[in-house]
């Protein structure tokens, strides 16, 4: 039985990281309705973004995050202000297409870098010594990264439900050419979308970085591996990517403690969560918490 608990803990700590990049996902969808493909790459540089700050620049690690996170959501705006703005109105696809192009650009731009090959970790600043509790073990960067979700967890849904301009966003998503007629700056809620996924990328970078080192072909997967985990939830809903990441990395953990023993070869960790979503999507088509939309024919 603690196995069992010990993988559900694993399983959550892993399915926040996934939630929290996610996020991004749900944030950008939920203003424009394009699925940002670019996701990973952004996660990859706000986490080494962080890592050049701390090593290169020697400055305190919790104080190099801190700008780590702020230059990524610059970033995320200056990409949506250079690449997207002109592309307001047009069709979705076309949107999307750039999104594609910027990843491989992007892509490329990093392996140029010293960071396009080899593993690299950031100073340590969190205790070592893992938290023990009734034989079950968690570290304080799973903490963090439980921490870090639940957090903007209640930070998004204040912001959509309570704010002028996360309900221009909303507004903006539901028909960006009705909202431009009564006032509302589709330009600025995009350019805001962009940033604030970029603050979320940059988090689950940082928090993947802490947990298991940097490595870019790693971190750009996670920009990948959550879109089960964002089809799950519902690409609209911001509680829907939290529930939904937190279900795929708790599937994932238990696939792997149970199942990969009866699997010649394993890997049935990265099978199961989609077998899941196939059986979920029969049933609720727009994902656990997606909003389901009519329309006129």
């Amino acid at each position: 039985m603690s196995d069992f608990f010990q993988f559900l803990i694993s399983g959550v700590a892993v399915g926040s990281i996934y939630a929290l990049a996610a996020l991004g996902f749900v944030l950008i969808y939920k203003s424009s309705r394009v699925i940002n493909f670019a996701h990973g790459q952004l996660i990859a540089i706000g986490a080494f973004l962080a890592y050049a700050l701390a090593v290169w620049l020697k400055l305190p690690v919790l104080l190099a995050l801190l700008a780590a996170v702020v230059l990524t959501a610059l970033l995320g705006f200056v990409v949506e202000r250079v690449f997207l703005k002109r592309l307001v109105g047009q069709p979705i696809i076309s949107v999307i297409m750039v999104t594609i192009g910027l990843a491989s650009v992007l892509d490329g731009l990093m392996y140029l870098t010293p960071f396009g090959s080899g593993n690299f970790s950031y100073p340590a600043f969190l205790p070592q010594e893992p938290l023990r509790l009734a034989g079950i073990t968690i570290s304080y960067p799973q903490l963090l990264a439980i921490g870090f979700t639940a957090l903007f967890l209640l930070l998004f849904g204040w912001f959509f439900q309570r704010s002028t301009l996360g309900i221009s966003m909303r507004a903006v998503a539901d028909d960006q050419m009705a909202s431009m007629s009564v006032g509302v700056s589709v330009e600025r809620v995009f350019a805001l979308a962009w940033a604030v996924a970029g603050v979320t990328a940059a988090s689950a970078g940082m928090v993947v970085g802490t947990v298991s080192g940097l490595n870019q072909d790693s971190l750009i997967a996670i920009g990948l591996a959550v879109f089960p985990a964002v089809i799950l939830g519902g690409l609209d809903s911001i509680p829907g990517a939290v529930v939904g990441g937190i279900t795929i990395g708790v599937l994932q953990n238990l696939a792997a403690g149970y199942l990969n023993n009866f699997v010649p070869g394993g890997g049935t960790e990265l099978v199961i969560p989609f077998v899941v979503l196939l059986v979920v999507l029969w049933f609720k088509p727009h994902g656990l918490f997606g909003t389901e939309e009519i329309e006129r024919v």
